[in-house]
């Protein structure tokens, strides 16, 4: 772990130069996220249900316990994983992964969040010149000179980044405004080297404060059905998690559903704050 000193952070959109960088680490924080994802979808009972019908049924063309048991489960995990990023996303949303990545940094790239340990510690936080450290493959060269219309470019939504030194540490994702007043975040990555420093709640908070000055009164976060990571991390900062007061949720609350999967599975949890 790399001791960090958070009145240093500078947090600003996306800019073109910092995409592969944010891929890196997108890449790196949701490692194991689809197959946790998988296990729990496997794991549910009508799955479970139609597992055994299909194995039954194939017991009787196969004349093997073992393959009969193997080829449905092998076939449905196959088929998750074909169709678990066009649901989900590496993003945790069910908007494709470019439309955040490619089309984002266009916006107003000077944009930045205020840093609340920058008032305190009366230092300035600085940042050199973003230097890319990783090379874009030809596939991503050759798709870069499509054409991005305006409409797509909101419905792309924000990428906000944890910037030191030119070097990227942390990510967060606000999808474009889906109600009046309403925001919604998919996910917030940090680098491994940079966990438990505060980085993650500086980023949210900082977001809230953004948000509840244009406007905002309410935030929702969205997080992958098997992190309880990222669970206990919303509900530290005040969020409530979708379900678990009934009987105070209101409906605009309700509106807000998780993302299905597989027999309508929720792949994940719904959180949200009154800002």
């Amino acid at each position: 772990m790399v001791r960090l000193e958070l009145d240093q952070v500078v947090m600003r959109r996306m800019k073109e130069d910092d995409i592969e960088m944010v891929k890196q680490l997108i890449k790196e924080g949701c490692e194991g996220t689809e197959n946790r994802l998988i296990l729990h979808i496997l794991t549910r009972p009508l799955c479970l249900f139609i597992l055994a019908v299909c194995s039954s049924i194939l017991r009787c063309l196969v004349h093997s316990f073992i393959l009969a048991l193997a080829i449905p489960v092998f076939l449905l995990i196959i088929f998750l994983k074909i169709t678990m990023p066009r649901s989900t996303g590496v993003l945790g949303s069910s908007r494709p992964y470019w439309d955040y990545v490619g089309s984002s940094f266009r916006g107003a790239q000077d944009e930045v969040l205020e840093n609340p340990y920058c008032r305190i510690s009366g230092k300035t936080a600085m940042t050199k010149k973003t230097r890319r450290k990783v090379r874009p493959k030809e596939s991503d060269k050759e798709a870069s000179p499509e054409k991005i219309t305006p409409e797509r470019e909101q419905a792309a939504g924000q990428v906000w980044v944890a910037d030191c030194d030119g070097e990227v540490l942390a990510c967060m994702f606000r999808e474009s405004e889906h109600r009046a007043g309403e925001r919604r975040v998919c996910r917030v990555v940090v680098g491994s080297w940079y966990r438990r420093e505060g980085l993650g709640r500086l980023l949210v908070q900082s977001l809230e404060k953004k948000e509840r000055g244009s406007g905002a009164r309410r935030l929702y976060a969205h997080v992958p059905f098997p992190s309880k990571v990222g669970e206990v991390f919303f509900k530290k900062l005040g969020y409530k998690q979708l379900g678990e007061t009934s009987t105070e949720e209101d409906e605009e609350v309700t509106l807000e559903t998780p993302d299905r999967g597989f027999l309508s599975y929720p792949l994940t949890k719904v959180f949200y704050k009154d800002l």
